[in-house]
């Protein structure tokens, strides 16, 4: 079951769940959410959205928004990604996102084993926190909800590449494509996959 206010709240306590989504993929953004729920008014259903249907996450992160305190998503684009690892650029989209909230959280819950350097309120690391803690559940909806839209708006931008279907992952049919049309520029060129491509010659798809 998920903890609805997660580790100890205290009284007065306005805790935000943060998550991230799009790590492992190999190309687009990352994206990370933050939400503070109302105890009184939380949606029921919140899981880890790894665990949850397109269509239930949608509808989820639609009743989400509607109800919680503050809500807020951030990217840190394929260039960030490069320039400065995925880990550093998950950990500064979480800021973003804490930082985007309408009201100032208390305590940060952050999805893993880190937490952001520079938060503006006291955090906690909760290790499988998106299935334990109902506003990490929360975060990991909005934020995975929210890529998937900006993966099929690349998906008409740089068309071939099968975006829309995989949303940057690894898959089959991706690296075939990054094979037949080569590296687009939302790409991640620090990927092994990509990188390697690029290193034998694929030439960078120019849109």
């Amino acid at each position: 079951m998920l903890n609805p206010a997660g580790a100890g709240p205290v009284l007065n306590e306005r805790v935000a769940g943060v998550d991230e989504a799009g790590r492992g993929p190999l190309a687009g953004p990352v994206c990370a959410a933050a939400v503070i729920l109302d105890p009184a008014n939380s949606p029921s259903g919140i899981a880890d959205s790894k665990l949850l249907s397109a269509t239930r996450r949608e509808a989820l992160a639609i009743a989400i928004e509607d109800s919680a305190i503050a809500w807020a998503v951030a990217f840190v684009d394929v260039a960030e990604i490069d320039r400065i690892n995925i880990l550093q650029a998950s950990l500064l989209a979480m800021r973003r996102a804490l930082d985007a909230l309408a009201v100032s959280p208390t305590l940060a819950l952050i999805d893993g084993n880190r937490c952001p350097d520079g938060l503006s309120c006291r955090s906690q690391a909760v290790v499988r926190g998106d299935r334990t803690v109902i506003s990490i559940g929360a975060a990991s909806i909005l934020a995975k909800v929210a890529r998937d839209q900006e993966m099929r708006r690349l998906d008409h931008c740089y068309p071939g590449y099968g975006f829309a279907q995989h949303k940057g992952y690894g898959t089959k049919a991706h690296v075939e494509a990054l094979d037949r049309l080569g590296p687009c520029i939302e790409h991640r060129r620090s990927f092994a996959p990509v990188r390697i491509r690029l290193q034998n010659g694929a030439s960078p798809a120019v849109s």
